[in-house]
């Protein structure tokens, strides 16, 4: 049975569709690729979803009152994202959502490869061709109080959001951005749901009509954005600060540095600050929500001539082949 056949066969499963226009998505099934699902995603709030072992629709998930996650943000997570059907970087989210249960003492109810099938299977039942996968754990249920018991059963749950990752309007036009004190906890390493100091920065950043929050300290030294890495162009060098406590160390932020290496090109993870930024050559972001988004302008002034910048646009390109050959 080839393609176009399986795909007409299988249509009964789903919701009655038009003969021709099955043909039309069977077709650009067959144009797309192996990976590509002739059905379109599964709409919000018909998402199947994973909660504590078990896939059920969004509608059914219901998480305890008492869970330490809602109560303290006692918990971790990660957002995996998804490129033709598969799952980009997805080692590297493993192994920094070890690094942040173990920060916090939480141990992992499952492991990297049953997340993994479950990742993949979240993918599988919510037709998702682009997007992301978010994943949360907490510690778990109890009665509040500050002071923890050692037995808790750690909560886990996951679940899908299509989205554009690598083509949209802000990474064809370039992020504006807007310079915001960093009111984050210590501990900005560990990768924890508490985040209302990124809501308040992105909403600041949101009201001045920006796109991103750039997160700058008191001494006026650039973080990183509120969700996003950072990265200048300067004297022809790329820039970032060097990986501590002070930021989160992101996986695509850590893809990038790998092919930056592999190809000789001049990098210097060293602080840098909120001047050097608006007064850079280039400026540009990642993270697994987009990729590398080119920069253009902060707290109203353009970066460079005010568009994306060559470097940025060529870095994209290689990210993206990258995410696309190495995804799983």
């Amino acid at each position: 049975m080839d393609m176009v056949q399986r795909i007409v066969t299988h249509s009964s499963a789903f919701l009655p569709v038009p003969p021709a226009l099955l043909l039309f998505m069977a077709s650009w099934a067959m144009l797309r690729g192996s990976h590509a699902s002739p059905f379109p995603p599964v709409p919000a709030m018909n998402r199947i979803v994973h909660l504590n072992g078990a896939y059920c629709p969004e509608q059914e998930a219901r998480v305890s009152i008492f869970d330490r996650g809602l109560l303290f943000a006692d918990s971790v997570y990660e957002v995996t994202g998804v490129l033709d059907g598969r799952l980009v970087d997805f080692p590297a989210h493993m192994q920094r959502l070890q690094r942040s249960l173990a920060s916090l003492g939480i141990i992992a109810p499952l492991s990297s490869d049953e997340l993994l099938a479950v990742h993949r299977e979240l993918v599988r039942a919510n037709n998702l061709l682009e997007g992301l996968i978010y994943l949360q754990i907490t510690r778990g249920c109890a009665d509040r109080d500050f002071i923890h018991e050692d037995n808790l059963t750690p909560g886990i749950f996951l679940f899908t959001q299509e989205k554009p990752l690598f083509e949209s309007e802000m990474i064809t036009l370039g992020a504006r951005l807007k310079s915001v004190l960093d009111l984050r906890w210590a501990r900005r390493d560990i990768k924890s749901t508490s985040l209302l100091a990124q809501v308040l920065a992105k909403q600041e950043a949101h009201r001045a009509g920006a796109d991103e929050a750039l997160l700058v300290d008191g001494d006026g030294m650039v973080n990183e954005g509120a969700s996003s890495s950072a990265f200048i162009i300067a004297d022809d060098a790329i820039i970032t600060r060097p990986l501590s406590a002070t930021i989160l160390a992101g996986t695509t932020r850590a893809a990038l540095l790998e092919l930056l290496q592999a190809r000789s090109l001049q990098l210097l993870e060293r602080p840098f600050s909120l001047d050097e930024a608006r007064n850079a050559q280039e400026c540009f972001l990642t993270g697994a929500s987009l990729g590398i988004c080119p920069a253009v302008e902060i707290d109203g002034q353009p970066i460079g001539n005010g568009t994306p910048g060559p470097m940025a646009r060529q870095l994209r390109e290689l990210h993206l082949h990258h995410a696309r050959e190495t995804s799983l």
